[in-house]
């Protein structure tokens, strides 16, 4: 006659056994923890690794195993709002008159225009096209302790040929309904543009992609991206 695994079992061997399961459980929990240090990506492609259809495995399981709080999952940006978007129209038509404002002579000229803002708005809206005020910083050419200094290649080099030097450049491009960011890869010799993305973030992917792009075509020699 058979009968369920344990059941029969003497006291001493479902202490051993429970002893192995809690060894079991905390070896998981170690793993689990090392697994989520080790998925370093941006909180948009960790939603995209959620399958809201598996029947296996729960969304919030599913959050929890790959550390995106489950807010992040259901969140749907609202981007800004018309108010912010004709403030950040002038503060950016300001900026190109006047870069050496700081962010109080921002506030200070927006409220004197009949647009009463607070520092803390005008920072932010600043910061996310980003825009800082030009002035010269003390101590600039002091490197901090350990830094270290790569050597700047183009020094004396004469560019004379297709390929030997490219460029990347990122700026934002403003549009009637807000701005998107716009990374150029340039060859140096013929100026030709040899790809180009946009997007409405500042993460690192559009970069990626376009550099990628170009290096399809062909490869330099130096990529200056200073």
């Amino acid at each position: 006659m058979s009968s369920r695994p344990g059941v029969n079992a003497t006291p001493k061997g479902k202490e051993a056994l429970r002893a192995e399961l809690y060894q079991q459980i905390g070896q998981l929990k170690v793993e689990l923890d090392w697994l989520k240090k080790k998925l370093v990506c941006s909180t948009d492609q960790k939603r995209q690794l959620v399958e809201p259809d598996n029947d296996s495995i729960s969304v919030c399981r599913q959050c929890e195993l790959i550390g995106l709080p489950r807010a992040s999952f259901y969140y749907e940006p609202t981007g800004e709002s018309a108010e912010n978007l004709l403030l950040m129209r002038l503060l950016d038509e300001q900026y190109t008159r006047t870069p050496f404002y700081d962010v109080l002579k921002m506030t200070a000229w927006l409220c004197e225009s009949g647009h009463p803002v607070n520092c803390k708005r005008v920072r932010r809206l600043l910061r996310l096209m980003g825009l800082e005020a030009i002035y010269p910083k003390p101590r600039l050419s002091l490197a901090s302790p350990g830094h270290q200094i790569y050597p700047y290649l183009l020094r004396g080099v004469k560019v004379a040929r297709v390929n030997q030097v490219w460029s990347a450049d990122i700026t934002y491009v403003r549009l009637l309904g807000g701005f998107v960011y716009l990374v150029a890869i340039i060859d140096w010799y013929s100026r030709y543009v040899l790809s180009w993305e946009v997007s409405t973030t500042m993460e690192s992917e559009f970069c990626v992609s376009a550099l990628n792009r170009s290096l399809q075509v062909a490869k330099p020699e130096i990529f200056n991206t200073g």
